[in-house]
This record gives structure tokens, C-alpha cells and sequence, in this order.
């Protein structure tokens, strides 16, 4: 079965940049949401995207750990 989806232009810019060469959308989709863990995937995508609320997310990121810890 073939979805569509809508994403802003900022957004497929980035996910250009992570994209392989030869891969496809759903490739590269399927790839990212098979890592379960955030902090791999930031690792991955680290110098290929620009995070805009950086501190924001690793202070979301701090308590979601500090949560799953207690």
C-alpha cells in the first residue's frame, strides 16, 4: 500500500542530506524508524542536520532518561 505524505520544504531538504545516494524515501524512512533509540539516531544524523531547538531537545531527551531510570 503506497501513503502519501506532506512535509515543509525545510524538512526534505534534510532528509536529502541524510539520504543515500541509491536510496529510496521509504528506504531511508524505514532505516530511521528501525533505530529505536534517539540519542543513535542524533549520532547518526550529527553534521548532516541542523537542529534549530538543540538545547530544547537534549533537555527533553534528560528527562525522558532520568524518567525510564527511576
Amino acid at each position: 500500500m503506497v501513503k502519501t505524505i506532506t512535509i515543509r520544504d525545510e524538512v526534505y531538504q534534510k532528509l536529502l542530506a541524510v539520504k543515500k545516494k541509491n536510496e529510496s524515501f521509504s528506504k531511508l524512512f524505514e532505516r530511521l524508524a528501525e533505530n529505536r533509540d534517539p540519542i543513535e539516531t542524533l549520532l547518526k544524523l550529527r553534521a548532516q542536520v541542523e537542529f534549530t531547538e538543540k538545547e530544547k531537545m537534549l533537555s527533553e531527551l534528560r528527562s525522558l532518561r532520568a524518567e525510564r531510570r527511576r
